[in-house]
């Protein structure tokens, strides 16, 4: 009786599923639905002269991805191997190499999944997991939409449309009638083929014209060009304090950096970090009037200390004369910062024949004194690795121009915006690769059927050369997926 009411449950069950168009399975689960087929039908069959002219280019710009996305990824493959083999490797290639390898991180998700259900996957914060799989579904559906209007463009039979989740990346894919595919010629395969990947290149051109024209977007409700407006200082953050940053405030410069966008903010931290610390001009009757003397000893990293009473206010500055070039003065920061002139020698501040000097604060190496200036506020006195500022406090280059605007809106559509930019260029990237299992393989084959067909009359021989063609590209992808993981844990 218990082995009946189990299988009578278990087929119900089934039967609930099948109803619904559900399937379930470890790691995977999925829905397709033929509700939205009429919608497909109108898409397919509105204005069929346009359609044509569309995925002609579709086609056009799928043949030359294909061949530069093999391209891309041999020198790519090169760039990391030279990185893996190179000490201190070059800071372009991290660039040129940042979109792609972190794609390439989890491009195994895509090669466990079906020929249309194509996931790419990067590392990143937590915070941000709502941007990502967002701009992943969305990537995803655009590029299936593409797949499924081309194919009823060229009268292949549509059964349906759904997503999936496989572990916990979404995506989407199309079911089309094969036998129709088959049938239709090697041009018309390859406009539904390339359907994808080319409207994934429309989706990240058009996410960034939308980024790019933000702020005349936002131009009624925002201005841009004052400074960064803080939105977020995180708890632990060394900006966070009575005499720190606070959200809505905006930050017009650092040390003698303007700023005027988080562009310039995070270029003046780079440049701050990368070069010496700034010194501050101050007169030798100050100098004399401020300073007491103190033990100095040297930290471990070869740098001088002479403030020895653990003081909040109080920094070791170094300083020379013509006598001594290695001088050092304990004194109160703030003081010696504010209404001085930064410099970089005592050059600097030779003025209308005062005797003064250009004091650096002696710090730890890495460690920098940075003076933030956001009005009416008193300046924020920073000591620490410019890092730390940078990856703590939250900006926006979008001022409110009323109170009841949110602040967080143009940061949320500009960060979605990137998201859409790098993901949807990495799945048209991906895809248009000639692997077996992806996009590219029916672009390969379609394209070889359509150009070699009168060399290699054989059908098997270019059947032949596909497969050897598919067999580089899948290796060449499986290595940049390798070093791509690789990369991703040995940072």
């Amino acid at each position: 009786t218990v082995l009946q009411s189990s299988s009578s449950l278990k087929a119900s069950y089934e039967d609930w599923l099948l109803t619904y168009g559900l399937s379930v399975s470890p790691f995977h689960m999925r829905w397709q639905t033929a509700l939205f087929n009429r919608q497909f039908y109108n898409w397919g069959r509105w204005k069929p002269r346009f359609l044509y002219l569309w995925f002609s280019m579709g086609m056009v710009f799928g043949i030359v991805a294909m061949f530069g996305s093999v391209i891309l990824l041999g020198k790519t493959l090169m760039q990391t191997l030279t990185q893996m083999l190179t000490e201190a490797p070059k800071a372009q290639n991290d660039r040129m190499l940042q979109v792609v390898v972190s794609v390439l991180s989890s491009v195994c998700f895509v090669l466990l999944s079906c020929p249309h259900e194509q996931v790419p996957g990067v590392n990143l914060p937590v915070s941000q997991l709502t941007y990502f799989f967002s701009a992943i579904l969305i990537s995803g559906v655009i590029h299936e939409v593409g797949h499924g209007v081309a194919a009823i463009r060229e009268q292949v039979r549509f059964n349906g449309f759904g997503i999936f989740i496989f572990i916990v990346y979404p995506g989407a894919f199309v079911d089309l009638f094969t036998t129709h595919l088959q049938l239709i010629s090697p041009v018309q395969q390859l406009r539904i083929f390339c359907a994808g990947v080319w409207h994934n290149f429309v989706l990240g051109v058009a996410s960034f014209m939308v980024l790019f024209l933000l702020p005349a977007i936002l131009f009624p409700f925002y201005y841009t060009g004052v400074g960064a407006l803080v939105t977020e200082v995180t708890e632990e953050s060394p900006a966070n304090g009575p005499r720190g940053l606070f959200v809505g405030d905006i930050v017009t410069s650092l040390q003698d950096c303007p700023i005027y966008s988080v562009e310039d903010w995070n270029s003046c931290l780079g440049d701050i970090s990368q070069k010496s610390q700034i010194g501050y001009c101050i007169n030798a009757a100050t100098l004399q009037q401020l300073s007491f003397p103190a033990r100095v000893y040297r930290r471990l990293d070869g740098t001088v200390e002479c403030c020895s009473n653990n003081s909040l206010t109080d920094i070791c500055f170094s300083y020379s004369n013509n006598l001594d070039s290695n001088l050092y003065a304990c004194l109160p920061a703030r003081k010696v910062i504010e209404a001085s002139k930064v410099c970089r020698t005592n050059m600097d501040c030779q003025k209308d024949f005062v005797p003064s000097f250009c004091v650096t604060p002696s710090l730890e190496n890495q460690t920098r004194l940075i003076r933030v200036k956001h009005p009416p506020h008193i300046d924020m006195l920073f000591v620490g690795h410019p890092m730390h500022l940078q990856y703590t406090v939250s900006l926006s280059s979008f001022v409110p121009r009323h109170n009841f605007l949110s602040i967080d809106l143009p940061v949320v559509v500009e960060t979605f915006c990137k998201y859409l930019i790098s993901l949807s260029g990495a799945l048209a990237v991906i895809n248009a690769v000639p692997c077996f299992a992806l996009d590219g393989q029916w672009i390969l084959n379609s394209f070889l059927e359509a150009t070699l067909s009168s060399l290699i009359v054989e059908k098997q021989n270019r059947e032949l050369v596909g497969f050897l063609i598919l067999l580089a590209g899948s290796t060449l992808l499986a290595a940049n997926v390798a070093l791509g993981l690789w990369m991703v844990t040995a940072r």
